[in-house]
């Protein structure tokens, strides 16, 4: 059997105002492709496939499209809650969507209710099977007293949801070989972030321990967006899509993962396509806007830190001349007459006349000292109010 660990699809997000729903459109249809181009026959998407628990019309299209095709490709699906879903809106209908081979596992009554799937070639009794666990996204303040969890915590919740799977496991297991894939959103220790992701908690005390899920053939995280290996049986897809500049460098992707009836034989990574290259820039405006270095960044998103000693004027215009899609942009003063430690208070102490203040006013809320014409305009200014106040 092939499985496709994916999770954090975020559908309906944007990108620094940008709208993803067409770039979301193109990773499904890549996915869809890719389950039967390499005969998948189970797609794991392990939570947050909404980016808010109220998604719009158009969003959820999407998600129906989506498990319509995959299904329509020969894909069974199982899909467990994040963080961003409501579990209740999405595990709405699961009963009827099970019988188009869609298993939602948003509640904690499913916790210990696996898909079960033969993983013999004829199915024949008492042969290996596979089974499938969702772990949703659990709040420990409001499931630690149903599961019986002390204290109310991220681990302790999470022990006691692995507790019960292990449970079901065993007894299923004393009627012939089970091999398992648990479908969890948490944040597991070693796991690394990215700026794109909501905090779990307060702190990081929300990361679990690796080792509660030891005993399992598979485990397909979700939560960090970053594709990464905790260890050769726990490992998390990321995200499909870029939702931070931060991810500039990620590769994004899948694992693919083979069971036999012996166990998992055998993980291999599956990358997506990038619909837009992200570009992180830092330097002065004009090396920027000349040098031939960055030519690469012109059809990109970017995010430009520049670092002149003054503040240049209009320089998002300057910049988006060149780089069209400059969605972010930061000043980061460096050298020469940069004076990003000295406070306010101290330069309004001492400034030598009216006009000095004004001007360090300016330079102190936008980083750039008056230019000529607006020292004149300035100077003008304050000699009316002077010959106002000598009328008086």
């Amino acid at each position: 059997m092939r499985l496709l660990h994916t999770s954090d699809w975020h559908l309906g997000r944007s990108f620094h105002g940008v709208g993803m729903l067409d770039a979301q459109r193109a990773f499904v249809d890549q996915l869809v492709t890719a389950v039967s181009a390499q005969g998948i026959d189970v797609v794991l998407i392990a939570g947050d496939v909404y980016d808010r628990a109220l998604p719009g019309v158009d969003v959820v299209g999407l998600l129906d499209d989506a498990l319509v095709r995959l299904s329509g490709a020969g894909a069974t699906v199982v899909l467990t809650s994040g963080n961003h879903d409501s579990a209740i809106r999405l595990g709405f209908a699961s009963r009827l969507l099970e019988r188009g081979g869609v298993h939602l596992r948003t509640r904690l009554a499913d916790l210990d209710q696996p898909l079960i799937l033969p993983l013999e070639p004829d199915g024949e009794a008492q042969g290996a099977v596979l089974a499938f666990y969702g772990i949703p996204w659990l709040e420990p303040r409001l499931v630690a007293d149903q599961l019986g969890a002390e204290p109310a915590s991220h681990f302790a919740v999470t022990r006691a949801a692995t507790d019960r799977i292990r449970a079901d496991l065993a007894r299923r297991s004393a009627q012939g070989p089970v091999h398992s894939v648990v479908l969890a959103h948490t944040f597991a220790s070693g796991g690394i972030s990215s700026d794109s992701e909501r905090d779990l908690s307060i702190g990081g005390v929300g990361a679990v321990p690796l080792d509660l899920f030891d005993d399992f053939s598979y485990t397909a995280l979700g939560h960090l967006h970053g594709r990464q290996t905790l260890s050769p049986t726990v490992r998390y897809s990321g995200s499909p899509l870029a939702y931070s500049f931060s991810e500039a460098n990620h590769v994004k992707g899948s694992w693919i993962i083979d069971v036999g009836p012996e166990g998992v034989t055998g993980i291999a990574e599956l990358s997506w396509e990038a619909p837009r290259k992200l570009a992180v820039l830092r330097g002065g405006i004009a090396e920027l806007l000349e040098s031939g270095d960055h030519t690469w960044a012109e059809d990109a998103y970017c995010q430009i830190t520049l670092t002149d000693a003054q503040r240049p004027g209009q320089a998002m215009e300057r910049l988006r001349a060149r780089f069209p899609d400059t969605l972010v942009l930061g000043f980061d003063p460096q050298g020469g007459t940069a004076r990003a430690s000295a406070n306010y208070s101290t330069r309004l102490a001492e400034a030598r006349d009216d006009l000095a203040v004004c001007c360090g006013f300016l330079d102190h809320v936008r980083g750039r000292d008056a230019d000529e014409a607006e020292q004149l305009a300035l100077t003008a200014a304050l000699d009316n109010v002077r010959l106002r106040e000598a009328s008086l």
